[in-house]
């Protein structure tokens, strides 16, 4: 059976493999050039030599962590109910997390050290490296069971509300976060209610973009894309965040760039637990801070979408099941990416246009909810 499907996966068979690289490049010499673009227009902007710089040292980091995990057999546990040809991925090293995400943190400290707004930079260090732990636990009990879950569901809330309300409670005590959010000119002022808000964003944004990480390239990709839109709606709609925060998107941005040349189809490493909730909480982090709350959401509208799919699925299921005794799907499988390959289309495919869906709903918010 693994030979059958190693024959349907077979790079020189599938049509599209050629142009998933080739959307790669493209994707970084996009990025490139609007970032190249955003530091000759906006004064003081430095975005492209970080995003290089992080994107060459993440993609030889990552690189030589792959036989690193090959040899002490650090390997993907496929789930049995997945879509069945996801089988012959069984085994590809898994855990890639801790070689990209490391890198982002450490460019943002060594670029903001002692300066003004440094504080800022090590407090979202501290969420983003703890939610890199939590998931790097779940990524090695999920191991240790040799079963694709490792913290129970519960497990993982606890974890994440708590490194949550420690990071929500630093923001108060130096008033970090603005009791308001921002949609384009307007400000809805929510008072000390953005603090329980706040600690829901981390907890979700982390939750979706660990469920967007279901096929190669898809959540790295995705995020390439939202972290760029995020530095430039920084840049345009807090200046005086610009110094600190946009830079710190770019180089989170090119983390993810460096890391997405070997988790392109065919996956040589998969990023785990420990790479999709540190992406997740650095962006609600980020967003929280900077008051753009309303621009992730629109920017990040495929990790709100594939969250979204579960919770109908589950929801409908067991509506059903207690309505009518059996229960009913909406989905043939959620999250929606497996909805998509099981209606028949080429992981490839759904990848790359998650992708340009990613980069329309960045382009949308830039022209209609940023401040003019």
């Amino acid at each position: 059976m693994l030979n059958k499907y190693k024959k349907i996966l077979d790079p020189e068979k599938i049509p599209f493999f050629n142009i998933i690289n080739n959307q790669i490049i493209q994707l970084f010499i996009l990025i490139t050039l609007v970032c190249f673009i955003v530091d000759f227009n906006f004064p003081n902007s430095n975005l492209v030599i970080p995003f290089l710089i992080t994107t060459l040292i993440s993609s030889f980091t990552t690189f030589l962590g792959i036989p690193q995990l090959k040899k002490i057999k650090i390997k993907q546990i496929i789930r049995e109910e997945g879509p069945k040809n996801h089988f012959v991925k069984q085994g590809t090293p898994t855990m890639g997390g801790i070689f990209f995400i490391p890198v982002g943190i450490i460019i943002s400290n060594l670029l903001y050290f002692n300066k003004e707004d440094y504080k800022i930079i090590l407090t979202l260090s501290f969420l983003i490296m703890f939610f890199m732990f939590i998931g790097l636990i779940d990524d090695l009990l999920s191991l240790k069971k040799q079963f694709n879950t490792g913290l129970t569901s519960n497990q993982k809330l606890i974890l994440q509300l708590c490194i949550s309300v420690v990071f929500i409670i630093i923001c108060y005590s130096n008033n970090f976060i603005p009791n308001t959010i921002q949609i384009g000119n307007n400000l809805l002022s929510l008072g000390n209610l953005i603090y329980p808000l706040g600690i829901f964003v981390l907890i979700a944004e982390s939750n979706s973009t660990n469920l967007t990480d279901g096929l190669d390239g898809l959540l790295s990709g995705c995020s390439v894309l939202i972290f760029t839109g995020l530095a430039i709606t920084i840049l345009i709609n807090n200046p005086a965040d610009h110094n600190t925060l946009g830079p710190l998107c770019i180089v989170m941005a090119g983390s993810c760039m460096g890391f997405l040349f070997l988790n392109k189809y065919p996956a040589k490493l998969f990023m785990g637990d420990s790479g999709s909730l540190a992406i997740g909480a650095s962006l609600g982090g980020i967003a929280l801070i900077s008051n753009n709350l309303w621009s992730l959401l629109i920017m990040g509208g495929i990790l709100a979408a594939e969250s979204i799919s579960v919770i109908i699925q589950v929801s409908i299921f067991k509506i059903a099941k207690r309505l009518k005794g059996k229960g009913y799907k909406l989905f043939l499988m959620a999250p929606l990416h497996h909805h998509f390959e099981l209606k028949g289309n080429n992981e490839t495919v759904i990848v790359s246009s998650f992708w340009f869906v990613t980069l329309l709903l960045v382009i949308i918010n830039l022209i209609f909810f940023i401040k003019p």
